[in-house]
């Protein structure tokens, strides 16, 4: 692993533990040449994946990306780091299980608003408002009026 301070490629592991998720290990490294001690995070990969974009590009699939929008919806949000992190690790965990290298982002969009409509209403709105792309109040009154109840509804 190479040093983040001066570049140097032989840096010694001191310690290493599971990580809180349990799903990552997280290793304390110490630098020889600079002294300098750093932290990185070990995640097993069970396979590469692709993502298949709407407009047909393909990109290689970006973890910190998912991670990202999700804490952008859940900002501010009463949900607890760790929740978000075991939630991420589960999409993943599921996209890598699917069988498929290959994933439309259509696909990772609904697991996405699956997962956060589960643990947070206000995250799976503001998701959903990029994801389906609104553009005025009216899709939000839509999209709204669906998550309510039937009686709440007037039906």
């Amino acid at each position: 692993m190479r040093c983040p301070f001066c570049g140097n490629i032989d840096t010694q592991v001191k310690d290493s533990r599971p990580a809180e998720d349990h799903v990552s290990i997280r290793r304390r490294r110490f630098c020889p040449s600079c002294g300098g001690r750093f932290t990185t995070y070990e995640r097993v990969q069970l396979r590469d994946l692709v993502v298949i974009k709407s407009s047909g590009k393909r990109e290689d699939f970006d973890r910190s990306k998912l991670e990202r929008s999700v804490r952008i919806a859940l900002q501010k949000r009463p949900v607890d780091p760790e929740r978000i992190d075991q939630m991420i690790s589960g999409m993943v965990r599921r996209l890598e299980s699917m069988g498929e290298t290959d994933i439309p982002s259509k696909v990772i969009g609904e697991i996405v608003m699956e997962s956060l409509a589960r643990i947070d209403t206000v995250g799976y709105v503001r998701f959903a408002s990029v994801y389906k792309n609104f553009h005025s109040a009216d899709d939000f009154d839509k999209f709204v009026a669906e998550l309510r109840p039937t009686a709440l509804r007037g039906e």
